[in-house]
Order: structure tokens, then C-alpha cells, then sequence
């Protein structure tokens, strides 16, 4: 049994348990999970600092060098990043949109607000618009870290690293060094803590069960709908960008990216999906020379059903724990969510889940303890993440072949 199969197995064993000792009132059992589950959190939760810095900042410099790699490549990274922020703008707009018209239970968001401590919420209005946009710049960035202000910790390293890419080849190469060293001691302690998860999942769901019986079953249910959703929507822009921008016919599209779409299914990841999707191209007339530059730098930096799944947990998450969101507040989550893909990388999909969600959730403000269980049902939306990527990426390559006149014009409507 693979790892996320391990972490499921954890949740549902948990849960059944959880919800057969608050019948049958062991208090014990329940007393002894708790701090289980809270500590596993905390493990967690200690890397996200660190590993989002250096993330972003490794993220930036390889991305300034794929675009130093030649027109072709300056085009797929500006054309990748423009539809990464299309991707997040429609997840800002959809997600609450979807929660308002088919929101969570009033009864098992009751038992699950009591399950995990929730106070009450107190809606609270908006900050002025000034007062947000000074929030974003931080006066100090070490404050900002160690406040967990991810907003304007990311603004921050942001601009580092873009002044850093301006520095001589010697000294930017150092750096990036240095931030790849940080980043993967950062990883192995998340390998080290995700070891251990399925022990931390099935605390965080005993506990939950105890407290909130059968209800937390159909919040999971409603979770993974309005998130896969939030993905489908991103994948969903794949099929316009074929039709308009490659202009090849929607059938052709669909029958030439179908195996990788099989491939990205059995294995859940673009990186062992990429030889397929240069075969779907040379299928739809794009030549491997052309296909060549752009699909690995999407593999590389492009996920376009991130954004708008990540910032779609959190909006989901604030749902889920009667956390008030604002317009400022999701704007800020939007834009961590944006920048922060950039830093995504190549990860399992539980490592991922957690260094891409957890900023967007302490930018807007919401609660962390319900990402331990979330994570559980992760293999379920990553199954949306990796076959929208996939589509997307096989779309906008093609697009870009047509761009630069190298796509074979038998392909076109």
C-alpha cells in the first residue's frame, strides 16, 4: 500500500472509530488523540516558513532562466503565468459562488465547529482599502515571518529574488544554491513528518469522529466536490485555448490528448506524463523541436488548476470553520496563491498540499487544523490537478506552435 493509500486507510479507520467511541463515550481515547493530532500539526507547520522562502526564490531563478533560454521559451513562461492568474481569478470568483448556492449544513458545520474548537465566528468588516495595501509591504520581513504574515513575507521574498536575478551569473548561481539546499533540508523534514502521517491523520480523525459523528463524513464529501470543481473550472480553460489560440478542431484535441490524460490518471504526475504529451503534440502537427521548450517548462513551473484548487481549500476551509472572509481578505489569498505556484515544484502530492495551502490559509487568516485532515482526501482532487495540468499543458504548447507558425495546418478547423 503506497503512502496516500496508507493516509486514506488512517482517515477512514479513524473516523469509524472516532465515531464508535462518542457513542460509546471513550473520553480516554479521545484525551490521548487530541495532543496526537495537534502535534502533528504543529510539525507541520514549522516548515512552511522556510520552505515557502526558498520555494519562491529557487522558483524565480530557474524561471528567469527557462526565460533567458529563447524567445520561444520568454513566450511559454509569460503564456503559462498569464493563465496561471486567469486560473486564479476564476477560483476567487467560483469557489465562494458555489459555497453560497450549495453551502455546508448548518447542522454538520455545527458538530464539526465544536469538534475542532471553533468559537463562534464574529463577522467583522472589511479593513480600509489603505490600511490593506500598506499591510502588504512589511516594514520588517523577519517580523513578518515570525508573525506568519504570509502576504507580506511573500511580497518580500519576491522582489529578492527578482533582484537577485539581476545579479552576475557567480553570485545569482550561489544563491540559488543556497536557497536548493534550504528548500531540500526543508523537504526531508516535511518526508520526515509525512512518514508519520497516517499515525497524525488517524488521531485528527478519531478525534473528530468522537465529536462530530457521521457529519464529518458528509463535510469531507462537500469538500472534495467544491474543490474538484474549482480544478474542473481550470481544467475546463484547456479546451478554449485549443479551439481559439491553436485552432484545431475540438474532436482532433480531444482524441490526441486522451493518452496522456490515461497516463496522468494511473501515475498522478505531470513529470511521468511528459513523454506522452510530446507524442499528443507531434498528434496535433506540433513538431517534437518546437514541443521540446515549452512542455518541460510546464512541467516545471506550470500547473494551472493549482491556484485555483489551493486558494479554493482555503475559501473552503474558512467555510468549514465559519472564518468571515472579506473581498480584501480573498484578494490576499488570491495573490499568494498566484505567486506561490511558481514555486511549486515537482513534490508527492500530500508535500505539495500542504507547502501550497498553508500559506494561502495563514495569508487569509484561517484556521490550520482542519489541513491535517483535508490532506487524507487529497489523492481524490490531486486525480482533477494532475489531469488538468496535463490537458492544459498539451493545449497551450500547441497554441504556442501556432504562434510561431510550426504548427501543421491539417490540424487546424
Amino acid at each position: 500500500m503506497n503512502q496516500p493509500a496508507r493516509i486514506l486507510a488512517a482517515l477512514l479507520i479513524g473516523l469509524a472509530l472516532g465515531i464508535a467511541g462518542g457513542r460509546f463515550g471513550w473520553a480516554l481515547a479521545v484525551n490521548v488523540a487530541d495532543p496526537i493530532g495537534s502535534i502533528w500539526i504543529d510539525a507541520l507547520r514549522m516548515t512552511v516558513v522556510p520552505l515557502v522562502v526558498a520555494l519562491l526564490v529557487t522558483g524565480i531563478l530557474r524561471t528567469a532562466g527557462q526565460s533567458r533560454g529563447g524567445g520561444l521559451a520568454l513566450k511559454a513562461v509569460l503564456f503559462f503565468v498569464a493563465l496561471l492568474w486567469l486560473s486564479t481569478l476564476i477560483s476567487a470568483f467560483l469557489t465562494p459562488a458555489l459555497l453560497a448556492a450549495w453551502p455546508l449544513g448548518t447542522a454538520s458545520r455545527a458538530a464539526l465547529d465544536s469538534a475542532m474548537g471553533q468559537a463562534p465566528a464574529v463577522t467583522t468588516s472589511a479593513p480600509p482599502l489603505g490600511d490593506f495595501i500598506r499591510s502588504i509591504v512589511p516594514t520588517n520581513p523577519l517580523s513578518a515571518a515570525v508573525n506568519d504574515a504570509m502576504l507580506p513575507l511573500i511580497v518580500f521574498t519576491t522582489l529578492f529574488a527578482l533582484a537577485a536575478v539581476r545579479l552576475e551569473e557567480g553570485a545569482r548561481a550561489t544563491l540559488e544554491n543556497l536557497f536548493s539546499a534550504i528548500e531540500q533540508a526543508m523537504l526531508t523534514i516535511v518526508g520526515w513528518v509525512l512518514w508519520i502521517a497516517p499515525l497524525g491523520v488517524f488521531a485528527l480523525a478519531f478525534v473528530l469522529g468522537a465529536r462530530a459523528g457521521t457529519a464529518a463524513i458528509g463535510a469531507l464529501a462537500h469538500y472534495i466536490a467544491i474543490v474538484s470543481a474549482a480544478g474542473l473550472a481550470a481544467w475546463a480553460l484547456a479546451y478554449p485555448v485549443a479551439l481559439l489560440g491553436a485552432r484545431v478542431r475540438l474532436g482532433a484535441f480531444i482524441r490526441a490528448v486522451a493518452p496522456a490524460q490515461i497516463v496522468a490518471l494511473s501515475t498522478q504526475s505531470s513529470l511521468a506524463t511528459l513523454p506522452t504529451m510530446l507524442k499528443c503534440c507531434e498528434r496535433l502537427g506540433v513538431p517534437v523541436a518546437v514541443a521540446g521548450v515549452p512542455l518541460p517548462i510546464a512541467v516545471a513551473i506550470f500547473r494551472v488548476t493549482s491556484p485555483a484548487m489551493n486558494l479554493a481549500v482555503a475559501i473552503y476551509v474558512a467555510h468549514l470553520t465559519g472564518t468571515p472572509l472579506s473581498a480584501a481578505t480573498i484578494a490576499a489569498g488570491a495573490v499568494v496563491a498566484g505567486t506561490t505556484t511558481l514555486g511549486t515544484i515537482s513534490l508527492p502530492g500530500q508535500v505539495s498540499f500542504l507547502t501550497s495551502t498553508t500559506p494561502i490559509a495563514l495569508a487569509m487568516g484561517v484556521p490550520l487544523a482542519p489541513l491535517g485532515l483535508l490532506l487524507a482526501v487529497e489523492m481524490i482532487p490531486d486525480l482533477v490537478r494532475t489531469v488538468g495540468n496535463v490537458t492544459m499543458d498539451v493545449a497551450a504548447t500547441t497554441a504556442l506552435a501556432r504562434h510561431e507558425g510550426a504548427l501543421d495546418a491539417s490540424t487546424g478547423a
